[in-house]
């Protein structure tokens, strides 16, 4: 499993542009991890799933409303990941009205989860294999500081606490 001090792996997430721009076009787009963490410090939370209860209801809201005292906090960017595909993310950053706030990035065959270990196993529920619940900051590709979520929890994945870690 990744720990503080390691490099992100080297994989390739997605995100839906709606809004064709200098080297993305309207769709899916790649993002290589490796290359758009670079020089850069983002905050990232993962979760299992687009549009579940407590991720609509909680985690992206929270990282919507503290996107300006993450850039205050010198926090280049935020990332929000999970095993869907990059249309399923894109339907939920219009949902969430996510905006230029949080990059809504799809790991859609789990290839960033597994790299990481940050798997969640809920194939006898028929969703597959996840991402679990986590939060990272991450500095020019290093893990800076890394919560895990318990199953069933929301402790240490909200906004609140990877906001005072990159305040610290």
């Amino acid at each position: 499993m990744i720990q503080v001090g390691d490099a992100l792996p080297d994989t390739t997430l997605m995100e839906y542009s709606e809004i064709e721009g200098e080297g993305c076009s309207i769709g899916p787009n790649a993002v290589p991890v490796a290359k758009a963490t670079a020089g850069k410090t983002i905050a990232v939370f993962a979760l299992p799933g687009a549009f579940t209860p407590t991720c609509s209801a909680k985690h992206v809201p929270g990282y919507v409303e503290y996107a300006e005292a993450f850039k205050a906090a010198g926090v280049d960017e935020i990332w929000c990941v999970s095993v869907n595909d990059a249309f399923v993310m894109g339907a939920w950053a219009r949902d969430q009205k996510t905006g230029t706030k949080v990059r809504m990035l799809a790991d859609g065959d789990a290839a960033f989860a597994k790299a990481t270990g940050l798997t969640l196993d809920l194939t006898g529920k028929g969703l597959g294999l996840r991402s679990n619940r986590y939060s990272m900051l991450v500095k020019d590709g290093k893990v800076a500081t890394l919560n895990i979520e318990g199953p069933g929890k929301f402790e240490v994945s909200d906004a609140a606490t990877l906001l005072a870690q990159a305040q610290a």
